[in-house]
Parts: structure tokens; C-alpha cells; sequence
């Protein structure tokens, strides 16, 4: 493929084709940027890492978010500079090779496809315990059918769905901390301040409990990513991922690690209540505020809904922009009315599918899918530290004015990344849970690199 292609407008399609519509608008992309930050990691993962880390949880997170932000600025310098719906993976492709691409792009894909339908499980789990004796796999049918629907209809349609969304888990999460804050300066009606009782032990499993506070944490952070892929189906690509890329730092600070810092000061780490109800519920649970528990299940219930359908969006766009990169079935990247329809339909196919082997296969396949894409995040934030370390220089000395967002202290911070990505790699295999994940998703990846080097060698010979 030629670089004129690769480098064309996002959307813009080889003569004949039907382009990707651009009905995104800025309001959309603050909003996507703002609440793809809260995700249902967040609520749902991070009492697991409380558990195990103890007040230490918040030095896991401010270490994780400090990799998330470099990686965010890393790709958001590419993405200014050539927006595109395949975001990291084209821009793998033009840095190392379609090889590249093809794995990044296809590897992604798994995972979000996979994260549809886990998603879905978790948002039927709410609503069944609420509606008692209904099937789990009807309300994640139900779900999927809407979310799909409103991805099939019209871009705008997703932007309108996660504008809302995004809107309620940002109230409510700054409605949580502004309570907590309140409730720890000891100025809150009907509470005493808890002090600092709680922090003292704030290393109760050393160094061991540490670790796992931090792989749980860098793993709470994946679907940032999704802005950079919207970003190309606005009417100012460039300026939403600036401004999304250049707010990344203090959303992180304040929604990640603020809330964890509330959590672990007004709650014991090894409450019960933690686990089982998710830190989130426990801590307004010890406010002593009503009801805090079936509010914070619809606060969850929205995250999960919220990120099926990011994940869909996602997924069906990198899809797309495979297949108009020649790296995927033709089919996938048929356009009608600027939507990717058939990618949007195979996209939910493949999610509900994971979820139908939860329950036909809960002991041998749903496993080792699972275990497939457990470190897929850390291989996708390697090929773009990688491509802007080759990037950077070509785009410095041909175009230098798409430099509108830049890495900093480039190439010290992408060096310093990829060390921290290497290191949660070794971490990852002293852990027996996570080693199974480690092992799994290379196998994947190197399947994939693979097969898309040999479909690389078999083009360039024709």
C-alpha cells in the first residue's frame, strides 16, 4: 500500500467507496475523553487491588497513571498529526510495516470484541439482582441489540449514548470525592473523621501486595485509547485529541488516584466490604448515606453499558481501517450512510458469542480466552511507544507543523515507558495468575505478527 494512502484523510476511502461519516462533534469528543477515563475497571477491579496493596494502592495507581499519561501523550502526538480510525495500529503500520499493524490492529480487536461481552455479564449480574429469576444472557441479548442498533444508525448516535453517560459517571464521581473530602476534614453532618487510623498500616503485604495493587491497576486503565479513534470521525480531528491528550493528566490524577486516596483513608483496606460490595459502595456505605449501595450499582450499571459501547464503536472502527488498509476481509469494511455496518455487526456477534461460552464452556475455553487478552493492553502501548520513537523524526523533518501535540522530553519519556512497560512484563511472570495471562497473550501476539509478516512478504512478491 502506498504512504499516500495511509497518510489520507481518516474516512477518506479509495475511489468509489462510501466514506465514514463525520458526526462527531466537540462536545461529544471532551465528553468521550472525560468519562472513557472512568471505566468499569475502576468501579468493578479495584477492590481486588485494595485488597492486596492496602493504602499502598494509591502509590500503584499514581505509578500506572504516570505510564497511562506518557502513553496517552505519545499517542496523541501521532494522532494529531495523522488522524485516523485505526489510531495506533496505522500508525504502527506506517512506523514498522503492515506486519505491524496487522497485529495491533487484529490483537485489539479480540479484546474489545472479548470486553463487549464481559461487560455485558457484569451489567446482567446488576440487573438480575434487582429482577431476580430473569436470564443473565437475555439482559446481555437485550443490551447488545440496543447498543448495536444505535452503532448501525448513525455515528452520532454513539456520541449522543456516551455524551450521557459519560455525564452521570463524572457527577457521580465528583459528587463521591467531594463527600469523601468533606467527610475526612471531619465537616460532614453525621460523621466524625476517620484521620488517619486507616493508613497506618500502609504496606500490609509488602512489596508482594504492592505488585499485584499495580498490574490490577495498569489494567484499569485500559480504553483511553477510544477518543484517538472517535477523534477521526469529528469535523476537528486534530483539536479534539489535542485537548483530550492534554487534559489526560489531571483527569487521571483527580478520578483514579484522588478516589483511591478517599477510598483507603475512610475505609479499612481489609474490610470486608471492599470485595464483596466494591470499594466504592463501602465507603458511602460508612457515611452512612441511604441507599449509597443501589446508587452506586446504577452508577456501575452505566459503566459497564457505557463501555459495551465504546467497545463496539471501537472495535468495528479498527476493523474498518484494517480492511481499508488491505489487512482484513473485504466485507468488514463495507460503508452504508458513513457507518461500517457489516464490522458493527460481527463486532457484537463475537462479544455475544463470549458470552454464550461463559456459560456452554465456563471451565476450559471462556478461560483461555480470558487469559488470551489479559496483557493485550501492555502490547498495544509497546507498538506505539515503539512507532513514535520512529515517528517522531520523519514528521520533525517533512511536516513538521503537525507536531501540535509533542511527547515530552522526547526520546528520553518514550524510553523511559517502554522500561516500564518491560518491567510489568517481569512482574507479570513472578505471578502465578498473571503469568498464565503473560504467556497466553504472546502466544496470540506472535501468532498474529506472524501471519501478518508472511501476508507482508506474500503482497510484496506479488
Amino acid at each position: 500500500m502506498s504512504r499516500t494512502t495511509l497518510d489520507a484523510r481518516p474516512g477518506t476511502p479509495a475511489a468509489g467507496d462510501v466514506p465514514l461519516s463525520h458526526g462527531l462533534k466537540q462536545r461529544h469528543l471532551s465528553m468521550i475523553a472525560l468519562g472513557g477515563v472512568i471505566g468499569a475497571g475502576l468501579f468493578v477491579g479495584s477492590g481486588a487491588g485494595i485488597a492486596a496493596a492496602g493504602p499502598s494502592i494509591v502509590i500503584a495507581y499514581a505509578v500506572s497513571g504516570l505510564l497511562v499519561m506518557l502513553v496517552m501523550r505519545m499517542l496523541g502526538e501521532m494522532s494529531a498529526a495523522h488522524p485516523s480510525s485505526g489510531s495506533f495500529s496505522a500508525h504502527a503500520e506506517r512506523a514498522m510495516g503492515p506486519w505491524a499493524g496487522f497485529t495491533a490492529g487484529w490483537s485489539f480487536w479480540v479484546l474489545l470484541c472479548t470486553a463487549v461481552g464481559l461487560e455485558g455479564i457484569g451489567a446482567a449480574k446488576i440487573v438480575t439482582g434487582w429482577l431476580p429469576g430473569t436470564p443473565e444472557w437475555g439482559w446481555v441479548a437485550l443490551f447488545m441489540v440496543v447498543f448495536c442498533a444505535a452503532n448501525l444508525a448513525a455515528v452520532k448516535n454513539f456520541g449522543e449514548f456516551e455524551f450521557w453517560f459519560a455525564a452521570l459517571k463524572v457527577g457521580a464521581i465528583g459528587l463521591f470525592l467531594v463527600l469523601g473530602v468533606l467527610a475526612i476534614a471531619g465537616v460532614l453532618p453525621g460523621t466524625d473523621s476517620p484521620g488517619t487510623a486507616n493508613l497506618a498500616d500502609f504496606l500490609p503485604h509488602g512489596g508482594e501486595g504492592l505488585v499485584i495493587g499495580l498490574l490490577a491497576s495498569v489494567f484499569a486503565y485500559g480504553g483511553l485509547e477510544t477518543v484517538t479513534i472517535a477523534a477521526a470521525e469529528s469535523d476537528d480531528p486534530v483539536r479534539g485529541v489535542a485537548r483530550a491528550v492534554r487534559t489526560a493528566m489531571w483527569r487521571i490524577a483527580l478520578f483514579y488516584i484522588g478516589s483511591m486516596a478517599v477510598i483507603v483513608t475512610l475505609v479499612p483496606w481489609d474490610s470486608k466490604a471492599v470485595v464483596e460490595q466494591g470499594p466504592y459502595v463501602a465507603a458511602l456505605d460508612r457515611l452512612g448515606i441511604p441507599g449509597a449501595g443501589q446508587l452506586m450499582n446504577v452508577v456501575v450499571l452505566v459503566a459497564l453499558l457505557s463501555a459495551m459501547n465504546a467497545n463496539i464503536y471501537g472495535s468495528s472502527r479498527i476493523a474498518y481501517s484494517l480492511v481499508e488498509r488491505g489487512q482484513g476481509p473485504k466485507a468488514l469494511g463495507k460503508v452504508s450512510a458513513g457507518v461500517p455496518r457489516v464490522a458493527v455487526l460481527v463486532s457484537c456477534v463475537f462479544g455475544f458469542v463470549c458470552v454464550l461460552l461463559s456459560h456452554w464452556r465456563p471451565d476450559d475455553v471462556f478461560p483461555w480466552l480470558l487469559n488470551m487478552i489479559g496483557a493485550v493492553i501492555l502490547v498495544v502501548w509497546i507498538f506505539i511507544a515503539v512507532s513514535q520513537l520512529r515517528l517522531r523524526r520523519t514528521v520533525e523533518r517533512e511536516t513538521p507543523e503537525k507536531l501540535v501535540v509533542r511527547m515530552w522530553l522526547f526520546p528520553v519519556l518514550t524510553w523511559v515507558a517502554l522500561a516500564g512497560m518491560a518491567a510489568i512484563f517481569v512482574l507479570m511472570a513472578r505471578e502465578p495468575d498473571t503469568r498464565v495471562q503473560l504467556y497466553s497473550t504472546g502466544g496470540m501476539t506472535l501468532f498474529l505478527a506472524a501471519a501478518g509478516y508472511t501476508r507482508q512478504r506474500m503482497r510484496n512478491r506479488n
